[in-house]
């Protein structure tokens, strides 16, 4: 006898499927013929895939289709126009060289190859731009990261969060102090920290100075990386303030002399430390991309 799984339907006879058809799927036909059953197309059964959206192409205001939180709001749009139409015709701050090597590094660190080391101030200021102030900064990274290469053998990549780290992020867009509330400070390159009215004015003449300020630092920067100052045997007889008063200083300070002992080793087997490996370093800079609009005139195509 033959059996259908719902009782309403109409009984039919059920066909064998036999292992040389193509299709597993039985029709519900009640032919009689001898020829084999006819058997639905597998694809009829199942509803079309839909594609997925294409990827948007990346272009240099794709941000302003996002939200951003912690854009200013300025006061004459067009004096912003201009400023930023100005730095696009200012020199790049760095070439593109520069950008692909440091991808290279990065790389290396995602790796597990390269140990990544960054360290800077919260945000720059114009008020403490002097060359001591990038000298210090420069300096503490540069022997740390010869403490931790010597420690974990193996290559350190060092970041200064520096010349161009003047946006602030804020957790709300305005500050209240005895009553008065005005809004937040973002970082010098876009409104002043003092409390009143005027200091608190996003000013678009501050991006001119922060890319000025920017160029200057990594002037020097570079000049420190390159031109002696960083040579290894001098790194490792820095006396560094942080590293004197605590016990962490005292480990630190016992590696440093262990790093040093290594290159005088070096030095008596003959290797010489004039090798320009050995007189310079690589030295990297980084910042928040918070000032949107700025970001997008230091971009090059």
């Amino acid at each position: 006898p033959s059996f259908s799984l719902i009782p309403s339907a109409k009984l039919r006879p059920i066909y064998a499927i036999q292992s040389a058809d193509k299709n597993p799927i039985a029709s519900t036909s009640t032919s009689t013929s001898t020829s084999k059953p006819t058997i639905p197309a597998a694809a009829s059964t199942t509803a079309p895939l839909k594609k997925s959206p294409s990827p948007q192409k990346w272009t240099l205001d794709s941000w302003k289709s996002k939200k951003a939180l912690q854009l200013p709001e300025y006061p004459d749009a067009n004096e912003l126009e201009a400023v930023l139409k100005t730095i696009e015709d200012f020199p790049p701050i760095v070439f593109a060289g520069e950008a692909r090597i440091l991808e290279e590094r990065l790389a290396d660190a995602a790796l597990g190859n390269a140990f990544l080391l960054q360290g800077g101030d919260c945000a720059e200021s114009f008020k403490e731009f002097n060359a001591n102030n990038i000298r210090d900064t420069f300096r503490v990274l540069l022997q740390m990261g010869a403490v931790l290469m010597y420690g974990g053998q193996m290559p350190v990549i060092k970041v200064g969060r520096m010349a161009g780290q003047f946006a602030k992020p804020r957790s709300g867009p305005f500050e209240e102090r005895n009553g008065v509330k005005l809004p937040s400070y973002k970082g010098d390159i876009i409104n002043g920290d003092a409390f009143d009215e005027k200091s608190r004015i996003p000013d678009p003449q501050r991006l001119t100075r922060a890319y000025c300020q920017s160029a200057a630092t990594l002037n020097l920067l570079r000049a420190f990386a390159t031109g002696g100052y960083a040579a290894m045997q001098r790194v490792t007889q820095w006396d560094l303030d942080f590293a004197k008063h605590s016990e962490q200083g005292d480990r630190y300070q016992e590696l440093a002399h262990r790093v040093d002992e290594a290159l005088g080793f070096m030095a008596a087997a003959g290797l010489t430390l004039d090798h320009p490996i050995m007189q310079a370093t690589e030295f990297w800079t980084s910042h928040e991309c918070l000032l949107l609009p700025y970001e997008q005139a230091l971009t090059r195509k």
